[in-house]
């Protein structure tokens, strides 16, 4: 009885300060660090930040072969998998069928494509109306999946993109927005 006790004051209470707190402040940035899956060299950071508009996500990636290469969230907040299998399926607490980040009618997960240049470096900037960090359907610690192929945007589950080549997960970034 009195480890419980012990456990709820020192655990479970902090915990739920720290949940409250940041609740009222808002959170308003998450960070992802994309780290290569198994045989790629592929890097980079995506910035996901709360604004007025919407969630504004900004991708910087080096490592890729030119042209466009699928890039989603994925259910689990895992990157273990040596071939990113760790991450799960694209994240889709709507169950809604895969399409185009442009598409309303899409996985939360959906972002599209992100297009390298000759030098294999690819920079994303969309806002999206669809994503939240609160509730059931949050991206925090969830992850990020860059793919070897282009999304088709129509392919079920998953718009045929190939393999996975960088993952990260969502956390709260250090720097929050004011």
């Amino acid at each position: 009885m009195n480890k419980k006790i012990i456990f709820l004051s020192f655990v479970i209470i902090p915990l739920g300060i720290l949940c409250s707190c940041s609740e009222k402040q808002g959170l308003k940035e998450a960070k992802v660090m994309l780290n290569p899956l198994a045989g790629s060299s592929v890097r980079g950071t995506v910035t996901f930040t709360k604004t007025s508009g919407g969630m504004k996500i900004v991708a910087d990636i080096e490592g890729l072969t030119p042209g466009k290469h699928g890039i989603h969230i994925h259910e689990n907040g895992d990157c273990s998998a040596p071939d990113g299998s760790s991450a799960g399926g694209h994240f889709n607490p709507r169950e809604k069928e895969h399409a185009g980040h442009e598409s309303m009618n899409r996985h939360e997960g959906d972002l599209g494509n992100i297009t390298a240049d000759n030098n294999g470096k690819a920079h994303l900037d969309i806002t999206d109306n669809v994503m939240t960090f609160e509730g059931t359907e949050s991206i925090l610690g969830k992850s990020v999946i860059v793919h070897e192929k282009e999304d088709d945007l129509k392919s079920q589950p998953s718009g045929n993109s190939g393999s996975r080549i960088a993952c990260g997960i969502i956390e709260v970034s250090d720097k929050q927005s004011q």
